[in-house]
């Protein structure tokens, strides 16, 4: 299928993966993104030059520059844009609003704006399980509502749905927002758990284990996301909300077991409290994501983990 998709965020963990997919079956990929330093510009860097060695370019620039952002469009003339660029992080967001609204919100706006005076060209961009907050009916359902936020991010992210909804009904921008579920997997972010945890677990240091490690979360390897991210750029539909999530929940005591089973050590721990903004559950209902874009996660934890530890260990004797 003969698709031209410009990926926004793609020296990161997500975009870096739809990237190389995208290329691998014959579409034409460019690049986006603004190597901010919210974790390791290193390994966006490293992305970047693995992406390059496959023939992708990645262009530097911000999406809050709108007049370059219009003027990449121009040139490229994208069919798809695949939005994945985003301020991340839930704790972030509690002391550093401004880089949400920033990047959130009027980077968001530009995306739009974008594909409004290019009709035809066709949204998929990152949402998050985050739009749920406060929810406490499981699993999840796009048709649930999202009005109970608990963290600022999550709140730039419903914004997100509701602004492309209101593009979509005023000018027919084709849109479709995924809620991507605690994505884990190699090259990924080290603000996450996953991350922070083998590593720690690696140099004898302790792990924060939140809510005595009570919490529990549908974590989704980067494979399965970025599959149904693909067929959703295949699908284009006119206005769509889609969970990608594994619609398997672990806790996070498990979750560690997992970890120390395929690091070979166990961890040092640090008991604490459940943290501001977050939440005590995540589980997504796929139903309607396996109905219309054959979505079906196949990788376990058992399985992903140990492809992300032996990454790991490789990626820190290159640095």
């Amino acid at each position: 299928m003969t698709h031209t998709v410009l990926v926004t965020g793609a020296a990161g963990f997500i975009g870096f993966h739809l990237a190389q997919a995208l290329q691998a079956r014959g579409n034409r990929v460019i690049g986006f993104d603004n190597f901010n330093n919210y974790y390791d510009p290193r390994l966006k860097r490293a992305r970047t030059a693995q992406l390059k060695a496959l023939g992708i370019e990645v262009i530097e620039g911000d999406l809050c520059h709108f007049a370059a952002l219009q003027q990449l469009v121009q040139q490229t003339k994208p069919t798809h844009i695949a939005h994945l660029a985003a301020q991340a992080g839930v704790r972030y967001s509690i002391d550093n609003p401004q880089a949400y609204v920033k990047s959130n919100l009027e980077g968001f706006v530009n995306v739009l704006e974008v594909c409004r005076h290019h009709p035809g060209t066709a949204l998929i961009y990152a949402s998050s399980s985050s739009v749920y907050g406060a929810n406490t009916k499981l699993p999840f359902s796009e048709q649930d509502p999202t009005d109970q936020q608990v963290s600022l991010y999550g709140a730039t992210k419903k914004s997100n749905e509701v602004l492309a909804a209101s593009y979509h009904h005023l000018y027919g921008v084709p849109v479709t927002g995924l809620r991507f579920f605690t994505v884990y997997g190699p090259w990924g972010r080290p603000d996450m758990a996953y991350y922070s945890f083998t590593q720690n677990i690696i140099e004898g240091k302790a792990i924060k284990v939140f809510n005595h490690g009570k919490l529990q979360r549908d974590f989704t390897y980067i494979d399965d996301i970025v599959a149904g991210t693909v067929s959703a750029i295949d699908l284009s539909a006119g206005h769509e909300i889609f969970n990608l999530g594994n619609h398997r929940p672990v806790t996070l005591e498990h979750f560690i077991h997992v970890v120390e089973k395929a690091v070979g050590r166990a961890a040092i721990r640090e008991e604490l409290p459940m943290q501001a903004g977050d939440v005590s559950a995540t589980y997504a209902d796929i139903g309607h994501s396996q109905q219309r874009l054959g979505f079906e996660p196949k990788t376990t934890l058992e399985e992903g983990i140990p492809r992300f530890v032996r990454w790991y260990r490789e990626w820190s004797l290159s640095k």
